[in-house]
This record gives C-alpha cells, structure tokens and sequence, in this order.
C-alpha cells in the first residue's frame, strides 16, 4: 500500500489501513532507535521548517530529534522572533517559506485551521503539530502505537479519557484514531469541561469518575488548560481534584492489566498522583519516545518516499 496523503493534517482524514501503515512504519523507526548509531540518510539534503507559535517542549523537541535523525536540516520559528510580530500573514510567512526552498512544515498555531491554509498555500507537506483546541494528530497517533504495543490492537479495548474535554485538541485527534481502530471511547470531565452534543462523536460521556472507568483497559489523563479558559469552569483546582484526580485506590473499578497514559505537560497531584504518574502501570514515558518514532515515520512517507537505509550503507 502506498501512502498517499500530501498532507497530515487531522485523525479525522485517515482510515484505518492508513493509520495502520504509519504505525507499522513507526515500529521500523522504532528500531532505529536502538542502533549503536541511531541516524539513517532519509531526509539528507531535505529542509524541515518547524514553526511554532505556541509553546512546545515534547512535540517540537521530538520533531527536531526525528529530524535528526534522518539526517535532515532543521530550522526553527518562533512567534516571538519571527516577523509575525510585525503583523506578517500566516500566508506571506508560507510565501517566506517556500522560497528559502523547505520541503515540508510542521506547524503549531493557537488558530484552528492554520494548518489548512497553509496547506492550501504550499505544494510541500504540512503536517498539523497542534491548532488551538482543534487537533494534535501527531499526538493521537503516538498515543495509539503505546497502545498498540502494550495491548496488541485497539479492537474493543475499552478507553475512558479524563478532564478538560472542552479545550483539549488531543482528545479530538484522539477520539477519531481510537474509534477508528476500533475502540470504545468514554469521556470523563465536570458538564462544564464537556462540549455540547460530543456524544454525536459516538462517545460514551460520564460526569463521575468510578462508573467512568469501570473496567477500563487504558486510562488516558488530560490536564486541565487554565491558559484556554476565559471563565472559571469549576470552583477551584481543589474541588476538581476531589471529583476527578485520579488515585491508587481508584484502579481497583478499572481492568486488571489497566495502563495509564497522559500527553503532558503533567500538573502532579491534580489530575493523577505522582506515585501513579511515576508508577509501574503508566506509559507516559514511552509515550514520548514513541513520538520520536512516529514522527520520523510521518516524515518519512510525507517528505521521505525512499527505501530506509543503514547511515554506513549509504555512502
């Protein structure tokens, strides 16, 4: 099968052959990884722009490392160093862009659908790297190759994802790919965290947390985004800790091979205690080396489009 998606852009774009083939290639970068020399010469002489406009520790580090990795030349923009703050264009920035001659953009940008109009600005991918409270698919798709490896398949597994639904762009991203797969997906948060009619989504929504994950084979935690929220949605961090953090004594009404997962940033102690956040049943950890692999796998069938080499075979 051939990947044939110029861009990636959202979960919501990609069937389930194609999902299965980017975390089948991720798996092949996953080997990489472990090479005495981890670097192979995919993306030699290909120039990858990261342009972020919202801060970013994970999902832009690993893209630089993917990059890398695969031998690829890197340049970074920030909002704050770039001429947005001189009220340049997303479009004139694109312009910019494609005459410095890069070959693909990751973007992350507080506006949803930024990553679209670039898209239709530029012949070169455009991979979606987080658009305000839309989606994350990066993300998404790390989170199910944790899964996947953990649990074999997502195939009826039961998946309960925690807290601030309302602004989360990975819970979206996350929805469609899980579903997708073929899981059941339940939402957990306080009414106020939940968007209107997000049932239509084929979800299961739940304002308590024990019913919540009764039986649930993976705990996803969400945290809750203050600098989203133009209102209070919930009296204070406190109250919401109470009702939704979770806890040890919690995981007795979940599955008895539960893994818990969490995108960070973690606010310890608020949605998840540290000793489970750190404890033997989370995979948050190799969450984030799973975002290296699969965002050399992206780079790959997007900008790549080669055979994978040995770096010493290559000469």
């Amino acid at each position: 099968m051939e990947f044939t998606k110029k861009n990636l852009l959202s979960m919501k774009e990609l069937d389930r052959k194609e999902i299965e083939m980017i975390l089948e290639t991720a798996d092949s970068m996953k080997e990489i990884l472990t090479r005495p020399i981890k670097k192979v010469p995919t993306l030699q002489g290909k120039l990858i722009v990261n342009l972020f406009c919202e801060p970013s520790t994970r999902t832009k580090s690993s893209f630089s490392l993917a990059i890398k990795r695969m031998s690829g030349d890197s340049m970074s923009i920030s909002k704050e160093s770039s001429s947005f703050t001189k009220g340049e264009s997303l479009v004139d920035t694109a312009r910019t862009l494609k005459a410095l001659g890069a070959d693909a953009v990751v973007i992350r940008h507080s506006a949803p659908g930024s990553p679209r109009l670039l898209a239709d600005t530029l012949e070169m991918p455009v991979i979606n790297a987080g658009d305000g409270v839309h989606e994350h698919p990066t993300q998404s798709l790390l989170d199910l190759l944790t899964i996947q490896d953990n649990k074999g398949s997502l195939e009826d597994l039961d998946i309960a994802i925690i807290g601030d639904i309302k602004h989360s762009r990975v819970a979206r991203s996350n929805i469609w790919g899980m579903k997708e797969m073929g899981a059941n997906v339940r939402l957990i948060g306080p009414p106020t965290l939940m968007p209107e009619k997000i049932e239509d989504l084929g979800v299961e929504v739940y304002h308590r947390l024990k019913p919540g994950i009764k039986d649930a084979d993976v705990v996803y935690l969400l945290r809750i985004q203050m600098e989203r929220q133009q209102t209070n949605f919930f009296p204070s961090l406190r109250e919401y800790r109470e009702n939704y953090g979770l806890r040890r004594q919690h995981l007795s009404n979940t599955a008895s091979d539960c893994i818990l997962l969490h995108p960070g940033p973690i606010n310890r102690g608020i949605e998840i205690s540290p000793e489970l956040a750190y404890g033997d049943l989370s995979f948050i950890e190799r969450q984030v080396s799973h975002g290296v692999a699969v965002r050399m796998a992206l780079l790959y069938l997007l900008v790549g489009g080669g055979e994978i080499k040995d770096e010493q075979n290559s000469a």
